[in-house]
């Protein structure tokens, strides 16, 4: 495939994630706040299912292999389908599930697109905001169809930023919180919005500083994070041993909270 038909594809790709993203996000305000969510437990009471993440999923699952049917599938609830193509979709078909369960408006439809390995494209859509984040790689990011940045702020003093807490922190102390003892202090606010798509994708357009997170998923960041490159902000993987552990922060931040993440284990 030439670079025109790639990038072509690439542009289509993007244009069908943000449609079906809206498809999602639409089927999702229909179950919110509803008395038919269906809830159930998964690896504990903290990581939690309902009926919505499984029919957006369907719904998201069932486009892509209609219109790319040789595209392989990453997706949170099914696992991997189609292995062995250069073009691989990687879905959180509801990213905030505690949220969306307790009636808190802060989730989102992550949609990331991969080719030969590389985030080509990323969408993620806040339904119940109606705030629309994409990128297609090299042509920078947007929210709304407007053009996005990170903050130039660079005082640690005046940063908000946010963070987020592993599922299994009942039965670890490697939970974050040492990394909240040592941020909190120093910076104007702390927050946790309880969607990491969400929060990375907040930090590309300047309304959070930073965002870091331990044992997070590909499918919790792959669109969010070519979104915030995209944008001008920039990330680091700060532990190995913690599934995807990452930092995002506007460029004046980054080098002030990156040194200050743990690397290694809380015992």
């Amino acid at each position: 495939m030439n670079f025109d038909a790639m990038d072509n594809l690439t542009d289509e790709i993007a244009l069908n994630a943000m449609s079906w993203a809206r498809e999602a996000g639409a089927l999702q305000l229909k179950y919110f706040r509803g008395d038919d969510l269906d809830v159930h437990t998964k690896l504990n009471d903290s990581d939690i299912v309902t009926v919505a993440d499984k029919a957006c999923e369907a719904l998201l699952m069932s486009h892509i292999k209609e219109v790319y049917p040789t595209h392989s599938i990453l997706s949170e609830e099914s696992g991997s389908t189609n292995e062995g193509s250069e073009w691989r979709w990687v879905i959180d078909p509801l990213d905030g599930t505690t949220n969306f369960g307790s009636g808190l408006p802060v989730f989102a439809v992550s949609v990331g697109v991969e080719h030969n390995g590389e985030t080509v494209a990323g969408v993620v859509f806040a339904p119940y905001l109606n705030e629309m984040f994409h990128a297609v790689k090299g042509q920078g990011a947007f929210l709304n169809g407007r053009p996005i940045k990170p903050s130039d702020n660079d005082r640690l003093s005046r940063a908000v930023v946010a963070t987020g807490f592993p599922v299994d922190k009942d039965s670890t102390p490697d939970n974050n919180l040492d990394n909240v003892e040592r941020i909190m202090p120093l910076v104007r606010g702390l927050r946790r919005l309880g969607s990491a798509a969400t929060e990375i994708c907040y930090v590309a357009a300047g309304f959070l500083d930073a965002h870091w997170e331990l044992n997070l998923h590909l499918w919790d960041v792959s669109a969010a994070l070519l979104i915030a490159d995209e944008a001008g902000a920039r990330h680091r993987f700060f532990r190995t041993d913690r599934n995807i552990s990452v930092v995002t922060a506007s460029p004046g931040i980054f080098p002030l909270i990156d040194p200050m993440l743990s690397s290694t284990p809380r015992v």
